[in-house]
């Protein structure tokens, strides 16, 4: 049975369908996302680069992305949760049955709700505008 979480990230797929402007904008939005679900993370691009950790997210560079891929989810699919991320449809087939599979625009809908709901305030007074605050203390303090 899985006892954690692992997401694996088809890097170019993701940045194409989404808004990001560079890697970095992307690579930041992961980490970020899976040490909030207190989950990990491998993003994989392809090509060259200099493989990466930030926090729960590997950052990794192959020849053929969807091949890393591919293993990786074989690798890990008997003792974690693995959600594969892309809209790849060979990737999706071969990452086997017991992999959760989420298309690239699906998952960035999901991480842009999750996002917003980070900046929501948490305390009603940082809901109240400064006037109704100040005029809610002076009620406090006993003065009209």
């Amino acid at each position: 049975m899985a006892d954690s979480i692992l997401y694996l990230f088809d890097g170019y797929n993701l940045l194409h369908a989404g808004e990001y402007e560079d890697a970095r904008g992307l690579r930041d939005a992961l980490a970020s996302f899976v040490a909030l679900k207190g989950a990990r993370g491998v993003l994989v691009f392809d090509g060259a680069g200099t493989d990466e950790t930030h926090g729960p997210l590997e950052i990794r560079f192959a020849e053929h992305a969807d091949t890393l891929l591919e293993r990786l989810a074989a690798e890990n699919r008997d003792r974690h949760e693995v959600i594969l991320v892309s809209s790849d449809a060979a990737v999706r087939g071969t990452s086997g049955q017991t992999v959760q599979k989420i298309s690239s625009r699906t998952f960035l809908g999901d991480l842009e709700a999750v996002e917003h709901s980070e900046d929501r305030p948490r305390r009603i007074r940082d809901r109240l505008d400064p006037a109704t605050r100040e005029a809610l203390e002076r009620m406090r303090r006993g003065e009209s």
